[in-house]
């Protein structure tokens, strides 16, 4: 995320010509203006009722909350099914979720007695209404039994060897006998069997019997590994303007090779990464021939080809800003796709003149060189104004990408930038001709709210300033890296450490936008966008090196509510090489999070504990996603 976009809120809106209701509106799966005359209404003759669920036995209250969590009458008492019949539906089902709760704990002797207004469930089938009382009165009587261990359990296989030991299943006997145990280990057994190459392995037969005079499960369970299996012939449907050629490059499905589950799901995930494809479906033939060749088909369904999409942005040192974008996907066939975007910063913190404003055109084809290949190019012109410069700019750049590994991207490309700009320096114009490279490994469990895993990127790019006949050289470095303290993940620290250098003769002979500052949302959280390094006048200048250090600890208090507390430390040095006899600027705070289906809305307060001129006492952040 930028530095200074703290708050993107991106509508993206197909061109799909098609009415929009103008009542209740449900986005992300939350729903507003709904009134609850519409909720009412969406229910024929509802039926109110109050449910209340107990177990006897002696349990120890865990299997009770289990159970209370599993009802369906327990949780839905506040959307009334539809008259009585809806509601004896409704107790018949919980009746079998509870039933395969019990199973599920090892319980297999249990029962559930459900009554409605003191009405057994069985005699309401029978009858042709329930007893008037309203709400209906619905008991729930649990008595789950003794417990169940496993007794002899028995792993077979055909046409194929797997292991026999019941304890590598997690099967052992003796252990509590919870039927999703069978079910996992029946899932494993079907995985492992597919990586193998027999993509049509399958659970033949399962033998349970329930010894309730010893309270022992026994097991048999019985795989059929089927065919072993190559990867046959790809073909491709549901394509409309996307050449399936092209598709068929990008899964890069191994013809010849032997079938793996692995390169199906490598495959789904290069397709989806495309951008084109609202959805992929890989359907699996029968297995033939004499060297077991399977045939796949790749089924596709192509999104909307044109975008447009708007954000808006803000912070309390920079005002708002908004952007907006118009997209055309899958431009020639070939998932290619071309970009129109531009934005305003500084609305309300500078006048018309000063604000910010960008305008940029990129275009991107995938798969130039093959398919772990991309090619991407564009145009844009800039003019940016923190508070130690002004710069207007129009850069010229283009790059080849390419995948390494699920975890591993690298690009280089060329790049033309004519700068002009006013600093402290005075006036000045640049026109710098680079070849920058970037490499970025990434193993994070969520991008957007990262748990564990490990964030690293480097970038270096030799240059020449034409205009000024000046050589330099820029590089960076980031790494940030996550650790739970718990199984839960509610207690997380997070770490990020940054660094960068720049080889030329002077600050001044480096482009304003180019040299290195810090301070604001992405960097020091506390101080001003752009507000720390080297001064001249009381200005800030930017230096030729920078060290930048973040910590901080989350913790998650409910599933939708978190905190944070961070301390954020560094500075920009004149020198190449930082100079630390300058010391850190340390900015601390604090943080809410509200954890949403599409990634953790933040809120952040800081306080830069050595402001200078141009910063706050304190500064607002609001953004999706965490820092870092």
């Amino acid at each position: 995320m930028s530095a200074r976009r703290f708050l993107p809120l991106f509508i993206a809106l197909p061109l799909l010509g098609l009415p929009v209701p103008v009542n209740a509106v449900e986005i992300f799966g939350w729903k507003f203006f709904e009134s609850a005359k519409e909720e009412a209404e969406a229910v024929p003759d509802p039926i109110s009722y109050q449910a209340e669920l107990s177990v006897s036995d002696g349990d120890d209250g865990e299997l009770a909350s289990e159970l209370t969590s599993a009802s369906l009458l327990v949780r839905q008492q506040e959307k009334p099914p539809s008259g009585e019949a809806g509601l004896i539906a409704r107790a018949l089902s919980d009746r079998e979720r509870l039933i395969a709760r019990l199973y599920a704990a090892g319980h297999y002797g249990g029962t559930v007695d459900i009554s409605l207004n003191r009405l057994p469930l069985e005699s309401a089938l029978e009858r042709a209404g329930l007893p008037d009382a309203r709400p209906v009165n619905v008991r729930i009587l649990v008595n789950p039994g003794p417990a169940f261990t496993f007794g002899k359990v028995s792993i077979e296989s055909r046409n194929s060897e797997l292991s026999t030991d019941p304890s590598f299943w997690g099967l052992a006997p003796g252990d509590p006998a919870g039927s999703g145990k069978i079910l996992s280990a029946e899932k494993r057994i079907v995985s492992l069997l597919r990586g193998r190459g027999y993509p049509k392995a399958k659970i033949a037969e399962r033998r349970i019997t329930a010894d309730h005079a010893t309270k022992t499960l026994d097991a048999t369970i019985v795989a059929d590994a089927g065919p072993k299996a190559r990867f046959g012939a790809v073909t491709v449907s549901g394509t409309d303007v996307t050449k399936p050629g092209f598709v068929v490059q990008q899964a890069m499905i191994p013809e010849g090779g032997t079938y793996s589950p692995e390169d199906i799901a490598r495959a789904r995930k290069r397709l989806n990464d495309l951008g084109i494809f609202s959805s992929v479906r890989f359907v699996e033939g029968d297995v033939a021939g004499p060297d077991g060749t399977l045939p796949i088909t790749i089924e596709v369904s192509e999104r909307k080809r044109h975008v447009i999409g708007a954000g808006a942005s803000w912070s309390s040192s920079e005002g708002f800003s908004a952007e907006a974008y118009w997209r055309r996907r899958n431009l020639f066939g070939g998932g290619e796709t071309l970009s129109v975007e531009g934005s305003v910063g500084r609305i309300g913190s500078e006048n018309i003149s000063k604000q910010e404003y960008s305008a940029r055109v990129a275009f991107e084809k995938p798969g130039v060189l093959g398919p772990l290949t991309s090619f991407s190019t564009s145009f844009e012109a800039r003019q940016e104004n923190p508070d130690a410069y002004i710069s207007r700019t129009m850069t010229y750049d283009a790059y080849l990408s390419r995948e390494f590994s699920e975890t591993t991207r690298g690009r280089v490309g060329a790049e033309i930038q004519y700068a002009d700009e006013e600093d402290a320096f005075g006036e000045n114009q640049y026109l710098l001709v680079g070849l920058p490279a970037d490499l970025t490994f990434d193993n994070r469990d969520n991008k957007l709210n990262p748990s564990e895993g490990i964030f690293a990127a480097v970038f270096g790019e030799p240059a020449y300033d034409a205009k000024n006949s000046n050589g330099m050289g820029f590089l960076k470095g980031t790494v940030s890296t996550y650790y739970a303290l718990d199984d839960a993940k509610r207690f997380i620290l997070a770490g990020k450490l940054s660094a960068g250098s720049i080889i030329a003769p002077s600050v001044s002979a480096v482009p304003a936008n180019r040299r290195l500052i810090a301070g604001g949302g992405g960097s020091i959280r506390g101080y001003a966008y752009r507000n720390v390094g080297p001064r001249l006048n009381g200005e800030v200048v930017g230096g030729r090196s920078l060290v930048e250090m973040s910590g901080e600890v989350r913790v998650k208090i409910t599933d939708k509510i978190g905190i944070v507390g961070f301390v954020d430390a560094g500075n920009a040095y004149e020198d190449t090489i930082p100079d630390f006899s300058d010391g850190l600027k340390v900015g601390v705070g604090a943080g809410l999070r509200y954890f949403t289906p599409i990634g953790p809305l933040r809120v952040d307060a800081a306080v830069p504990l050595d402001p200078e001129k141009d910063d706050p006492d304190f500064a607002l952040y609001v953004g999706l996603s965490q820092a870092f």
